[in-house]
């Protein structure tokens, strides 16, 4: 079976480095590629171009990331870690029917 790939039509946004370096990405891109406001990017040197892209969670990152919505939302570690527990249920339910004991 022949896979179709959709060609998605390549606009092309155009942006003004400043004098310290800094460069606005318009909005459009930061919405269709999920950027937000204090998020780290990789930027990737390829020829006389670059590629921006998210730069993945490390490990202290994301416990930090944890952190933070933990104390956001209010939620405790037991609570968090219970609800874990409450949705693998479900999922094994879902998946192989009643456990049984």
């Amino acid at each position: 079976m022949k896979r179709r790939y959709e060609r998605q039509k390549m606009k092309t946004f155009t942006a003004e480095i400043k004098s310290r370096g800094q460069l606005t990405i318009p909005k459009k891109i930061r919405v269709m590629s999920h950027l937000e406001e204090g998020q780290i990017v990789s930027i990737i040197p390829v020829g006389d171009s670059v590629i921006i892209a998210p730069k993945r969670l490390e490990l202290d990152d994301a416990r930090r990331e944890i952190k933070r919505m933990l104390k956001e939302t209010g939620v405790s570690l037991d609570d968090l870690l219970a609800g874990l527990k409450e949705e693998r249920e479900k999922v094994y339910q879902d998946t192989y029917g009643k456990k049984t004991s």
